[in-house]
């Protein structure tokens, strides 16, 4: 019978344990390093000094945050652009994640046909551009040249169109929904393969003391899979709060209408870079990027406290 792994490193000179270890994980740690860690220490280390028209930099510690949070000039479009991320991330959540987790269940049931199918058509807007998808449905939901009013007008419903991307109120909610249609695949497949791993002896078990396919998904395949959905949540919220591109092809650096649908990645876009008349501030925007940062820190450290630590782990 072989020796257990913990055994045989144990028993391995350090030397040689060191140099294995040095061999294996060296590169990713050095990769990771250069490419993550040093970067983040860059921008909060940038995030702690000013500079002036001539280039040159000085230290001002918390200033920075200080102006972005509290000098109306700069906390106004922040909070603007916070509060529409908080909307961008509730939409993908009451949205995007149920109807993912139904779309997962329903693939999940036994004699439906074309699977396969099905899944790739589902899944396919997920390996577009963002751009192309922008671009489209800039053009679908165009009210001069668009086909969604003709749509809606074939089926009885052109009352109801309205140049959605043009208004404030409906702008932000309309993107969301594109980023939902792209993205939706993503939790469909994460739980579609958590329910593909539930033992057949549980559901059969269900079905003999005569479950139907709506009880059993509630009551047996749901509780189960609840790790997945919880992950699925997180990846969501991290994705959410990064976002940049889908509202930047569709609304431009400005994020109209009157930043309407400004979220943090625009806001920080600006100020870095600038746009148009706004000159870019690279060390404001090292603070607003250092923010970003620690919001997602924050969400996360509060599912790991609050969330993860109340989920039942099933074992088979």
């Amino acid at each position: 019978m072989a020796e257990p792994v913990s055994h045989v490193t144990a028993q391995m000179p350090r030397a040689k344990l060191a140099g294995l270890l040095l061999f294996f994980l060296g590169p990713a740690v050095v990769i990771y390093t250069l490419f993550s860690i040093y970067p983040l220490v860059a921008t909060m280390a940038l995030s702690t000094y000013t500079s002036d028209p001539s280039g040159s930099r000085s230290f001002v510690g918390l200033a920075n945050f200080r102006t972005l949070l509290g000098d109306a000039l700069w906390s106004k479009p922040f909070w603007n652009a916070l509060g529409n991320n908080l909307i961008f991330f509730i939409v993908h959540m009451c949205v995007q994640n149920p109807v993912g987790i139904a779309l997962a269940g329903l693939l999940s049931l036994p004699g439906v046909r074309l699977k396969g199918f099905y899944r790739t058509v589902m899944f396919l807007p997920t390996m577009l551009s963002v751009v192309i998808v922008g671009f489209s449905w800039n053009l679908i939901l165009s009210p001069l040249w668009g086909v969604a009013s003709g749509a809606l007008k074939a089926v009885g419903l052109g009352s109801l169109f309205a140049p959605w991307l043009g208004l404030e109120s409906s702008a932000l909610v309309t993107l969301s929904l594109i980023s939902v249609w792209q993205f939706v695949g993503i939790p469909m497949m994460l739980i579609y393969a958590a329910l593909l791993n539930i033992p057949e002896e549980l559901i059969d078990a269900a079905r003999v003391d005569g479950l139907g396919q709506f009880r059993i998904f509630f009551h047996i395949k749901l509780p189960l899979v609840l790790p997945t959905i919880s992950l699925v949540s997180v990846l969501t919220f991290v994705a959410n709060f990064n976002a940049f591109d889908l509202i930047y092809s569709v609304k431009g650096a400005l994020a109209g209408p009157n930043f309407a649908t400004d979220i943090l990645g625009t806001f920080f876009y600006r100020t870095f870079f600038g746009n148009q008349l706004q000159l870019g501030n690279p060390t404001m925007g090292a603070a607003v990027a250092t923010v970003m940062f620690f919001i997602i820190l924050l969400g996360l450290c509060l599912y790991l406290f609050l969330v993860q630590r109340r989920i039942r782990r099933y074992a088979f």
